[in-house]
């Protein structure tokens, strides 16, 4: 397949008119490499980009990671690639321990088949290890201490397909738990209300990534900078924004750049079974939740539980309404998360010997092709 006539989003996040050449078996080639048989498509000036990596989010079209089978992560996969989410690490909610371990089985059953959809990169543990005070929309029956005799049993079940493990770096057994697991796991700040010296130590003892910033932690304020205090002032965190419109103001989402840089910040969906289904009540974790619109929120006290909006309609956000430059936002969504979870050798760029997983995004930002794997999928128009 050779694609002509777009604009071509590089390793240096930014755009240059040019021409992609793509083989189902070989990925992505330079110009004069054999090129094969195949069709020559125009791309009537689009932007070409990566195909977007969600690393957080839980669900859609009424369907939950947690629901621990083949069907829901199918389904899933399904749903992501459809709105150009082309590779995913969802997140488990605060269950369990047996019901985490069911779920994380399944997750690596399904990574040996063969399915289309989302290539599934890893799994981002939200819990359980977290605080009662922040749980928000998990369910704090089932919170526990820092454990890593667990955290080894969660990453057997999984075979290996635990990228994150979420702790509040305030409780008893923490900051020794971020000594033992680092080298094997990121150990990420999640549903804590640790002020800036719990997640400062956590961080210098090598915990590196933050869970959705600002919420589910204090806030950030001039005398009490809490956990976002703490991530800006430890240059090798990477920390997590959800933008859609409901979780953090556009002025703090900017300020956010300017305080960390676009190198550090990965956009993510936090998505729940309701995202892509219409209004109604839904669960998240085993609570129920209502939706409207892009909101979701516990039916028990209002609590916002999750998001109900995609990673692709988040970026559109980020750029029409929050006021962040499109190869800003695109690295956000692409770059960073491959770079993130170790897979940017393959994954996160339109390169030569790169996965051909990519997008074409009109002058508006509609969805208007999605390649995986060198195959052109149903064309979009979101």
């Amino acid at each position: 397949m050779q694609i002509k006539n777009v604009k071509v989003y590089g390793e240096d996040k930014r755009f240059e008119e040019g021409e992609i050449f793509i083989d189902e078996d070989r990925g992505i080639f330079a110009e004069g490499e054999n090129l094969p048989e195949g069709k020559v498509i125009d791309g009537e000036g689009c932007f070409a980009v990566p195909g977007f990596i969600d690393i957080h989010f839980h669900g859609c079209k009424g369907y939950d990671f947690c629901d621990g089978t083949t069907e829901a992560i199918e389904k899933i996969a399904e749903y992501e690639a459809s709105v150009g989410v082309t590779a995913i690490c969802p997140a488990t909610m605060t269950l369990p321990a047996g019901e985490l371990e069911h779920i994380l089985a399944t997750a690596a059953g399904y990574r040996k088949g063969a399915h289309g959809g989302a290539d599934l990169l890893g799994v981002n543990m939200e819990g359980p290890f977290i605080s009662e005070e922040k749980k928000g929309a998990q369910d704090a029956r089932n919170i526990c201490r820092c454990d890593a005799g667990m955290f080894r049993r969660f990453q057997n079940a999984a075979e290996g397909l635990v990228k994150y493990i979420g702790i509040a770096p305030e409780k008893e057994g923490a900051l020794e738990f971020v000594e033992e697991v680092k080298d094997e796991v990121h150990v990420s700040l999640a549903h804590t209300n640790a002020d800036y010296d719990s997640a400062k130590a956590a961080y210098d003892k090598g915990a590196c990534h933050a869970v959705h910033l600002y919420n589910a932690m204090p806030a950030f304020s001039h005398r009490a900078p809490g956990v976002v205090g703490a991530v800006a002032d430890s240059s090798h965190v990477m920390a997590e924004l959800i933008c859609d419109g409901v979780h953090i103001h556009p002025a703090v989402v900017r300020t956010t750049f300017k305080m960390l840089g676009e190198e550090r910040i990965i956009f993510i969906s936090d998505s729940m079974r309701a995202t892509g289904m219409p209004d109604g009540r839904y669960t998240l974790g085993g609570l129920d939740v209502d939706v409207k619109g892009n909101r979701a929120t516990l039916v028990s006290d209002g609590s916002l539980a999750g998001s109900a909006t995609n990673l692709m309609d988040c970026v559109r956000t980020a750029v029409k309404k929050m006021e962040i430059p499109l190869e800003t936002a695109i690295g956000c969504a692409t770059v960073n998360p491959a770079k993130s979870l170790g897979v940017y050798d393959k994954y996160g760029s339109i390169s030569v010997g790169k996965k051909a997983n990519m997008l074409l995004l009109d002058k508006d930002l509609n969805l208007k092709a999605v390649i995986k794997d060198g195959k052109m999928l149903e064309r979009q128009a979101v």
